[in-house]
């Protein structure tokens, strides 16, 4: 993937608390705030099951 700097008011986020951005694939299709962006509602159980993966590791789970 081609470095990104996701969004630039992310930054003033992480002055006040330590953070990342990430990206979850969506498939072949336009990019966030384009017309011809179609989230795939199949991708939601792959993206909560990253969500549910990481706060377990986090709490030792």
């Amino acid at each position: 993937m081609r470095p990104s700097i996701g969004a630039e008011d992310f930054a003033f986020m992480l002055e006040a608390r330590p953070g990342s951005y990430i990206f979850l694939g969506n498939g072949p299709t336009a990019q966030c705030h384009n017309p011809a962006y179609d989230f795939d509602d199949e991708a939601l159980p792959y993206c909560i099951g990253y969500w549910v993966n990481l706060v377990e590791t986090v709490l030792g789970i």
